[in-house]
């Protein structure tokens, strides 16, 4: 059952506090799981297959992107143990996954807020957990796309590497970013309407600029350097490494990833407490 909590919009050095955040994320959990559930059962409602569908889609994915790199423009990665076409596939959608912990969330942020004009006038609702249930439903497909990534791999290879272990850690500074960058576009998207279609834009650059459908040596040298500030590409990376290979994580761009991730975790929160009192005049 959903728990009404009162609004206050307390002092900056509190919302940048992680042990306040935490808390009052965990104080809202039973809420968090409900919207977070409602989210990914509520894109599939009313269609046959209903939540079947967050298995098909990612099989869809996999099928068409390896057809048009695999087949089409013959891309192999340097990495793997095999030329098989199989093997490609693995590994492109293990990094189609990764990056849709932050696509799907990042792309759905500056709509969150604006599409509740119930919670935000007539009811006192805690909307900082919106973009957390944005990333949940996010999540839970990763989760699901994870698994089929772990079944093919199993049968192509035959091998489960022992560095999956490693995988909370690695997509901690994924999580941490994709948060604060949620809560500060669902505040952001309440002011600027026109936010959504260049949020949308710049998902689709990323996505294309993170080593997904090619190798990190790939990419010309005078551009390499560039690209290696991207997080995005760092987190694709980490995740085929500890997924598929069984090699270690870059430690070095794990630390300094989640630093950067819990950052901009805390500014985001800050940043959508202490606007979200003008959210009701402004919707």
């Amino acid at each position: 059952m959903a728990t009404l909590v009162t609004a206050r919009s307390g002092g900056v050095v509190e919302h940048l506090n992680p042990i306040a955040l935490l808390s009052n994320l965990w104080r809202h959990r039973d809420l968090i799981r409900q919207f977070t559930r409602r989210a990914v059962e509520g894109r599939y409602r009313g269609s046959f297959l209903g939540v079947f569908w967050s298995f098909v889609n990612p099989l869809m994915q996999l099928l068409i992107y390896t057809f048009v790199f695999g087949i089409v423009f013959r891309s192999r990665w340097p990495q793997a143990r095999t030329p098989d076409l199989q093997e490609f596939a693995v590994v492109l959608f293990c990094g189609i996954i990764t990056f849709n912990i932050f696509g799907e969330s990042v792309s759905l942020a500056p709509g969150l807020i604006v599409g509740v004009p119930n919670y935000v006038k007539k009811v006192v609702f805690p909307l900082e957990i919106l973009p957390v249930t944005a990333l949940g439903a996010a999540l839970f497909h990763a989760l699901v796309g994870l698994t089929i990534v772990l079944v093919t791999n199993l049968l192509v290879t035959g091998v489960v590497q022992w560095t999956l272990i490693l995988l909370p850690l690695v997509v901690l500074p994924l999580v941490c970013l994709s948060l604060g960058l949620t809560w500060f576009l669902a505040s952001l998207g309440v002011f600027i309407r026109d936010i959504n279609y260049l949020i949308g834009l710049i998902v689709q650059m990323l996505f294309f600029a993170s080593a997904i459908f090619y190798a990190v040596e790939a990419i010309p040298e005078p551009f390499r350097t560039l690209a290696l500030f991207n997080p995005l590409l760092w987190e694709v990376e980490n995740v085929r490494r500890v997924v598929l290979w069984g090699q270690l994580p870059s430690w070095l761009h794990l630390g300094i990833w989640s630093l950067v991730g819990i950052l901009l975790m805390l500014l985001g929160y800050a940043w959508f407490m202490k606007t979200k009192k003008a959210f009701a005049d402004v919707i």
